[in-house]
């Protein structure tokens, strides 16, 4: 699978469940667990409940993502 066939998408953390790994709710309402991607956890870049943030998913498992950018509010 190569990048381009990955789903990029927005979406609101609901609940953080630890261990980098949140309940975020997308755009069509559909709640995703989704975890942070290496960059975020590089930098400490934490990611809270209500934070926007884009989420990347696989179009074969599309229950799990994997979150690549927080926005700055």
């Amino acid at each position: 699978m190569s990048k381009e066939d990955l789903i990029e998408t927005e979406g609101e953390v609901v609940e953080v469940l630890g261990n980098n790994q949140y309940k975020v709710q997308i755009m069509n309402n559909h709640v995703i667990t989704a975890y942070s991607s290496g960059k975020l956890r590089m930098h400490y870049i934490k990611v809270l409940v209500g934070d926007k943030v884009k989420v990347e998913m696989s179009p074969y498992d599309l229950t799990k993502g994997r979150i690549t950018w927080r926005d700055k509010n």
